[in-house]
């Protein structure tokens, strides 16, 4: 099964994570999700990236992350390193958030170019200390780098979910509509970005993003150990 659909035209490549449940992130999910972005990157186009009707993304797939240890570092790794993709791709991505963005969803936000999402009674933050686990420090810093301070203490030690205006204020998006607008607002936004010079924003995404891109990635080399996967599943009881 497809997890992931990836419709290229007119130099805009919708990509869509579609799993027909809560869209969790898996090892399947970011390898369909790999793939989409290689098809972008070489038609030199822009991301448009959504979820399902209702759900941008459920986070990391609890039974991967849960699993052996095996699975749990293979998981953290292949969400940070889709972040780190996100943050240096090299044409803008735009997110459109179409219901609840648990962790790596939030991620997956914070690391967009441009985020927009749709009114509506459903939640975006980072939950994991609600779960009982730790957020690991690659979204810590990509969090720190992209939400303001009082939010950022609150979603990240709280397990805080905010609603989408108030996802608004604290950086996970930069704009929320109505459901009906979403594809009026999305097709103005792609209009807006055609001004956009290819070589200039990918100088000018490195030169902003760099030391949060060389940080996040040092932090990875630190925590993002089979060891420390061993680790924690063991503090949970589970390995």
């Amino acid at each position: 099964m497809t997890l992931v659909k990836c419709n290229i035209s007119d130099g805009i490549a919708r990509i869509t994570m579609d799993d027909g449940k809560a869209n969790a992130i898996s090892l399947k999910m970011l390898d369909n999700l790999n793939h989409a972005l290689d098809q972008a990157a070489a038609a030199g186009a822009t991301v448009i990236l959504s979820g399902r009707a209702g759900i941008f993304s459920g986070g990391f797939d609890l039974t991967e992350l849960r699993g052996t240890p095996e699975q749990l570092h293979n998981l953290l790794h292949g969400g940070a390193a889709l972040s780190l993709r996100l943050l240096s791709f090299p044409h803008p991505v735009i997110a459109a958030c179409t219901g609840h963005a648990f962790p790596m969803g939030a991620f997956i936000l914070m690391s967009s170019d441009v985020r927009i999402g749709i009114e509506g009674a459903y939640g975006i933050g980072m939950n994991e200390v609600r779960i009982g686990i730790a957020a690991p420090r690659f979204a810590m810093e990509l969090a720190r780098f992209r939400l303001t301070g009082a939010h950022f203490n609150r979603t990240a030690i709280l397990g805080e979910m905010f609603g989408p205006t108030e996802a608004r204020d604290a950086g996970f998006l930069d704009q929320v509509v109505p459901s009906d607008q979403l594809e009026t607002t999305l097709a103005e936004k792609i209009q807006d970005l055609q001004s956009v010079a290819t070589i200039p924003h990918q100088v000018s995404k490195e030169r902003v993003r760099q030391p949060l891109i060389d940080l996040m990635r040092q932090v990875i080399d630190q925590d993002l150990t089979l060891e420390n996967a061993r680790r924690s599943l063991q503090q949970q009881g589970r390995a």
